[in-house]
């Protein structure tokens, strides 16, 4: 049995953040632990609000789950802020050392909801910590500091590796692009078009850490979690899609 973890908002409309985590890990025939950062309010198609968790109640919940199973990978969804993230990643690492930890960086709802505005070098000071990285490409700005997002994703992959999503790349619409030290590696889109879903951010975050948790290495895991969230995109018109098994 292979296990992956997710600390993740609870979304009750299942289409994002914990919720939509598990959901993938399972598709994956991984099994999914999930921690909650955050309770929020909303639906598919509206954001109303957010409680954060406190970083004490986080690990409270994380450490049975890692003294108990053999986690190697954790996705991190919507957390209150980057100081908290260290808090818990120093805790998580102190009782499970290898873990290894995929950040998707939700600064704001698909439904507009602004999360926070953490200066950019609270969030490099993580970075190190960090596996991967998924950002958007505002969201590369915004953590990088600089005012473009391709130059941004490059800084910052000299901390952890990076891959920029492409769904909103000014430029390159679609073409997810990953940075590492000394390489890039350019992704283009699964298909010509496909139907937009609430949190496929968190399905292809998701996807990436079960891949990375079946053993695959870090390219062809970003690889094969772009082809997965292509088939959840195109799984239903709906905002909320189905997850089927690999």
């Amino acid at each position: 049995m292979r296990y992956a973890m997710s600390l993740a908002g609870l979304d009750p409309s299942g289409g994002a953040g914990l919720l939509a985590d598990i959901k993938t890990f399972e598709a994956w025939h991984i099994r999914g632990l999930g921690v909650c950062t955050a309770l929020t309010v909303q639906t598919d198609t509206a954001f109303l609000g957010v409680e954060w968790i406190s970083a004490g109640n986080i690990i409270a919940q994380a450490l049975p789950l890692v003294q108990q199973y053999p986690v190697d990978y954790c996705k991190i969804g919507i957390v209150s802020h980057p100081e908290t993230i260290a808090e818990v990643i120093a805790a998580i690492r102190a009782v499970r050392p290898g873990i290894a930890f995929v950040l998707d960086p939700v600064l704001r709802a698909s439904a507009g909801y602004a999360f926070h505005n953490a200066i950019h070098s609270k969030w490099i000071s993580i970075l190190p910590s960090i596996k991967l990285l998924t950002p958007n490409y505002d969201e590369a700005v915004a953590m990088s500091g600089l005012p473009d997002g391709e130059a941004g994703s490059r800084s910052m992959a000299a901390l952890c590796a990076v891959l920029l999503k492409g769904g909103h790349r000014p430029h390159r619409p679609g073409l997810d692009t990953l940075f590492q030290q000394h390489a890039e590696t350019d992704l283009p889109p699964t298909g010509n078009q496909a139907f937009p879903k609430h949190g496929s951010g968190c399905v292809l975050s998701a996807s990436i850490t079960a891949a990375l948790a079946s053993g695959l290495p870090l390219e062809d895991a970003c690889r094969a979690g772009k082809d997965y969230t292509y088939r959840y995109l195109m799984s239903s018109p709906a905002l909320v899609g189905w997850h089927e098994k690999k």
